[in-house]
């Protein structure tokens, strides 16, 4: 059983507390915030009361082995930094850092300390998401691809009421693309591979990062447009293009529906698909497996597959900013 320790008490941590629960290969041990009041209620949910509010402590704590992150996005790379120095496994809450280079030393960190970190971006584990990729023929037979993930934020009612909330702050690496925009690019560079050339047109809101924006990915024979965004919302599904079918997607995360269309025959077949009631299980399971199994070659190969999808996300990421002038405070350019 992996002691789990966790930072950030939102909803997306509680989700992931009950998703690591549910494999039964996880126990939460210990948890972290600023406010012990806020550590402690947390924690009661779970029938945990060991709770800290200084962080170095916390990281040193013998009662943990793995560390998740979902505190604001500016904070990532530090925090899974000092895990990692401290012994921990880590899983961070996408986007798990800001640029490429951060990206590159925590994994040379995690290899260093004979430890492991993953990125929490969970579309790319889970059991549709696979289906999907089962069905792509060779890069030579694609034609092209729209991705969707549009959804408006409450919190954009604060922005319009002249205040800078944490996911729209450059301060803490807010915008579209660096929550949203991490999902559709996982998707893509995962189905796809590394494109020969990418333009992001960002439509920038008041405080200076993006609301919403068109990612064009360039391949050698195609062509993938992506659209991702929190200050509107999209129904629109997303779709592949092959020389012989269409395949129909209600989404590039927690994929429900996937439906292909024969172009020669106009028949269209479903594949059967199955969405977890908690999306992150499939996740969490994928990582425990990982840090469970240290010498199976087969989970190292997938290990390392994650690691370079998300280089080439984060390299990807960080130019389409500096090329889209979203600047946040440790830019250097």
């Amino acid at each position: 059983m992996l002691k789990l320790g966790i930072i950030g008490t939102n909803w997306i941590t509680k989700q992931f507390v009950e998703a690591a629960e549910e494999t039964k290969r996880y126990q939460l041990t210990r948890v972290y915030s600023r406010r012990e009041e806020t550590a402690k209620e947390f924690g009661a949910d779970f029938g945990v009361t060991t709770v800290s509010t200084d962080l170095n402590e916390f990281m040193t704590s013998g009662d943990v082995d793995v560390i998740y992150i979902a505190s604001p996005n500016s904070l990532h790379f530090e925090q899974s930094k000092a895990a990692l120095l401290a012994g921990k496994h880590v899983i961070v809450e996408k986007p798990a850092v800001t640029k490429l280079t951060e990206w590159q030393e925590l994994v040379a960190l995690a290899k260093e300390q004979k430890l492991f970190i993953f990125e929490a971006a969970r579309n790319i584990h889970e059991d549709s998401f696979r289906k999907v990729t089962e069905l792509l023929p060779d890069a030579s037979e694609l034609l092209g691809a729209n991705l969707n993930f549009m959804k408006y934020s409450s919190r954009y009612d604060l922005v319009l009421a002249g205040e800078e909330p944490n996911i729209f702050s450059p301060k803490f690496a807010g915008g579209a693309l660096m929550d949203l925009g991490v999902y559709v690019m996982y998707a893509a560079i995962a189905w796809f591979g590394r494109p020969t050339s990418y333009h992001y047109f960002a439509q920038k809101i008041t405080t200076g990062v993006d609301g919403k924006g068109t990612i064009i990915l360039r391949y050698p024979n195609f062509d993938v447009t992506m659209q991702t965004g929190k200050i509107a919302n999209s129904d629109l599904p997303s779709e592949i293009y092959t020389q012989k079918e269409t395949i129909h997607l209600d989404a590039v995360n927690s994929i429900e529906t996937i439906n292909v269309l024969d172009l020669k025959t106009q028949e269209l077949r479903n594949v059967p698909a199955t969405r977890l009631e908690n999306p992150m299980v499939e996740e969490a399971t994928d990582f425990a497996d990982v840090i469970e199994n240290p010498t199976s070659e087969a989970l190292q190969t997938s290990y390392n597959d994650w690691l370079e999808i998300g280089a080439i996300v984060h390299e990807l990421m960080e130019q389409m900013r500096q090329e889209a002038g979203i600047k946040f405070p440790t830019d250097s350019f």
